[in-house]
């Protein structure tokens, strides 16, 4: 997978919410690890763990997992002849109750979980190791039940500790006079009176320390002197039978080396997997059909970082098409569908359940590139269009039956003209190799390959003239406008600039579409006629109820002209074609831009030179002369309201 590609469909994104639910270190170590995969099996298996997690989660339980705090620092000196400390081989018990709880908690999950429950079945609660360390560990202390020798230790501890505290006593009583505080303190682990320094000489005994201020002297009385030699003899035995201990325990512990850090695999994999089932959860997620085909169908799909009342999408590739071409307004939604698609796949192959409707399918892809964003560096002096050639050079090497390819904004960042002559040869390419492409663009040139070539098709974001607000909903099968000029006016842009922006862009339309149109068909119109169209252009008429075919109309609905093909029905329906097709509006929606009168030389001029194709026009005149078996001639005429 293309590493740029995860950052900018927001995959790094996923990974580190995922990481915010995980438990233990080891766990988001294994999220950092998170990569889509383009094995089918892989996948399946990952889809399923995240699956069960889920059951799980939603059945209610509480699952024992561990932080693990600690253990994996331990367990990297297992075998290495250390003598752990009693607070680490405490933790050691404690993760071992986890790790027992877990089993324990799966066992009785294998009908909800068959899958997942059954890998806790490879792991270890070490029972001998678990119950010897609880049985000598307690409070981070060794308790005196570890041996019989330190039990007898601490006992005559206790003893010498009793004798030395009553001798001390009355030591203080004796000397309560020269003493600077009745208590009694300690110094270097042995037990002193607090004794003026001018006084000192009246108090037999050694002197242990003394305060800051030199005031004050510490002295171990002679009463007590050969009581805490004792002691310390006994406390000395005391830390050699805990090293003893100690060292026969974390034997004991490297003894289970293996089990250990299997243990901690397992118990990993749960929180990886559980953290992937509660971010599943957390994003409406569910586990959809997985093809074995490069398919992408998705229903009711929602973004996970898009609030919960974002409009759900519907879109499919791969099916019917290869390619789809999305266009509308900017801020209406065409870069979200974008990286939703491009997102779902990776989140699928990476194991996360997909926030879309029952009904959903996606396939397997080897190559998942986007090119999203203007990808303008600084660093390696790339303008946007370079960033974009440096993409699509990527694309063409990789692309094959397999390869998710997603474009944002085709042609840009060049002149226009090169931009979408480039972008249609690299679309052509791309669907010679069975790519699966989505691409959003501005360009009338660019749907209108999408709407003529096979394997290809339109899209557009769907928009509300009315209220000129982006409905965020993506309509297959339609090319729709940028709706430019609404937007200026929702923004404030001057009404005067607006309708001179609208007046030049009908005078455009008009002669691309009916002149150019009118001159390529009728090679033997006078140079006098086009003249009179070009005059005409820009003078546009009161609407009359009644249009005559060849008449040119504006259509308020796709904000561009036509031609009317057929008059008005009795319902008031008028067939107008527009560029090749002919489509169907009531009368309402229309309104006389330049009348047949203005257009052709006189009232019976073949009207069939506008409408009809140069093709069965040749087809016309070889009948006219002569019968040719087999020749026919074929009239589309689809009709949209």
């Amino acid at each position: 997978m293309n590493e740029a590609t995860l950052v900018k469909l927001e995959f790094s994104k996923v990974k580190e919410t995922v990481k915010t639910m995980t438990m233990s270190t080891a766990g988001r170590k294994l999220v950092d690890d998170m990569y889509p995969s383009a094995e089918y099996r892989r996948v399946q298996a990952w889809q399923q763990e995240t699956f069960e997690g889920a059951q799980l989660l939603a059945s209610g339980a509480n699952i024992p997992l561990s932080a693990m705090e600690g253990i994996e620092p331990f367990l990297s000196l297992l075998g290495k002849g250390r003598i752990y400390t009693e607070q680490e081989l405490e933790q050691l018990a404690v993760w071992l109750t986890s790790v027992a709880q877990m089993k324990r908690y799966m066992n009785t999950k294998r009908e909800i979980a068959p899958t997942i429950s059954g890998y806790a079945d490879s792991m270890h609660d070490c029972p001998v190791l678990r119950e010897e360390l609880e049985r000598s560990i307690r409070f981070g202390i060794l308790r005196d039940e570890a041996s019989a020798d330190l039990g007898y230790i601490r006992r005559q501890i206790y003893s010498s500790e009793d004798k030395i505290h009553r001798r001390m006593e009355q030591a203080m009583g004796k000397y309560r006079s020269y003493l600077q505080e009745s208590v009694i303190s300690k110094r270097n682990d042995r037990f002193v009176l607090s004794v003026k320094r001018e006084l000192r000489k009246n108090v037999p005994g050694s002197v242990l320390d003394e305060s800051s201020s030199g005031q004050t002297v510490f002295i171990e009385p002679n009463e007590v002197s050969e009581l805490q030699r004792e002691l310390q003899q006994w406390k000395g035995s005391e830390e050699r039978e805990r090293t003893i201990i100690l060292s026969k325990l974390s034997e004991l512990a490297d003894v289970y080396s293996t089990e250990l850090k299997i243990n901690v695999q397992a118990m990993a994999s749960f929180d990886f997997l559980m953290a992937r089932a509660k971010y599943s959860r957390s994003c409406g997620g569910r586990r959809i059909e997985l093809s074995n085909e490069p398919i992408i169908k998705l229903i009711g799909a929602k973004h996970p970082f898009l609030p919960q009342s974002a409009i759900p999408l519907d879109v499919e590739l791969g099916l019917n098409w290869k390619q789809l071409m999305i266009t509308g307004p900017n801020t209406g939604g065409k870069t979200v569908t974008l990286k939703t698609i491009g997102l779902f796949a990776l989140m699928n192959q990476a194991g996360l359940l997909i926030p879309a409707e029952h009904g959903s399918s996606l396939g397997i892809f080897k190559h998942i590139i986007a090119d999203v964003g203007d990808g303008q560096s600084l660093e390696q002096n790339l303008s946007t269009f370079s960033s974009h050639i440096t993409v699509l050079g990527e694309m063409l090497k990789n692309a094959g039956s397999r390869s998710l390819l997603l474009l944002d904004e085709l042609a840009a960042g060049t002149d226009p003209t090169e931009g979408i002559a480039l972008s249609i040869a690299v679309l052509e390419q791309l669907l010679e190799r069975n790519a699966l492409v989505v691409a959003t663009t501005h360009f009338n040139e660019i749907k209108t390959f999408a709407s003529k070539t096979k394997g290809c098709q339109n899209g557009r974001m769907a928009f509300d003239p009315d209220s000129l607000q982006p409905l965020y909903r993506l309509e297959i099968g339609e090319a729709g406008d940028s709706q430019a000029f609404a937007i200026a006016r929702r923004y404030g842009l001057p009404e005067g600039v607006v309708q001179r922006a609208e007046s030049l862009l009908m005078d455009r339309n008009i002669k691309m579409e009916v002149c150019c149109k009118k001159e390529s068909n009728n090679k033997e119109s006078s140079v006098n006629e086009r003249d009179v169209v070009q005059k005409d252009c820009n003078a546009p008429l009161k609407n009359k109820k009644k249009f005559e075919k060849g008449d040119v109309v504006w259509i308020h609905p796709l904000r561009r002209a036509g031609v009317v093909y057929q008059p008005a029905d009795e319902r008031g329906i008028v067939i107008v074609q527009v560029k090749e097709e002919k489509l169907s509006f009531n009368q309402k929606r229309l309104k006389i831009y330049i009348p047949k009168s203005k257009l052709y030389p006189d009232e019976n001029y073949d009207l069939d030179i506008v409408f009809d194709s140069k093709e069965n026009r040749k087809k016309r005149n070889t009948m006219s002369r002569k019968h040719v078996e087999g020749l026919e001639i074929v009239i589309s005429q689809e009709l949209q309201d």
